[in-house]
């Protein structure tokens, strides 16, 4: 396993750590207060793969350029990859597959999977997240007078998506392990 993954498997913690927060103050109702934690956890979550995505590229471009002779070529890597990870905000499936290709070498277009997660429905999946994250951190909740509201993240939203994250950083070190051996 790399690094980045390590950080990762540390990074996951603080989202599963809001979710156990959410899960001793839940009551039936829940209160209205505890409700931050599980959008906070997804947004945790999703920083998790974020950082996971570019830490785990510059490692894969940072194997690459060893080899080489000319120090100005790997430099010359290096700053572009710096250059793209500072616009990247939003590591989509199309984003981070363009990146693994450009800088590792290495096309994970089909290597998303595991047990019965085909690579289509991976990457779809991680947009949906995404986007989800992106609802929740661009727009305040509005609280409205009248029936209760669905939340837009729910206990089992942050569940499934920690453990889709999990599945897809092991998938992504399975694909990179196999592409440097």
């Amino acid at each position: 396993m790399s690094a980045a993954s390590d950080s990762f498997e540390q990074s996951i913690l603080d989202a599963e750590n809001l979710l156990a927060h959410f899960n001793r103050l839940n009551t039936k109702p829940p209160p209205p207060e505890t409700e931050v934690l599980k959008r906070a956890g997804l947004i945790m979550a999703m920083t998790a793969w974020e950082t996971y995505v570019e830490d785990r590229v510059a490692e894969a471009l940072a194997d690459r350029v060893r080899s080489l002779n000319d120090d100005s070529v790997a430099a010359f890597f290096r700053t572009k990859l710096g250059d793209e990870i500072k616009r990247l905000h939003n590591p989509t499936a199309e984003k981070t597959i363009q990146l693994f290709r450009d800088y590792a070498n290495v096309d994970l277009t089909d290597r998303w999977t595991w047990n019965n997660a085909d690579p289509r429905t991976v990457r779809d999946r991680l947009n949906q997240y995404l986007k989800l994250r992106g609802d929740v951190v661009h727009r305040s909740r509005v609280v409205r007078h009248g029936p209760p509201q669905a939340h837009p993240v729910t206990k089992e939203d942050l569940e499934k998506v920690i453990r889709f994250l999990r599945n897809l950083v092991d998938a992504t070190e399975r694909v990179l392990a196999t592409a440097t051996s």
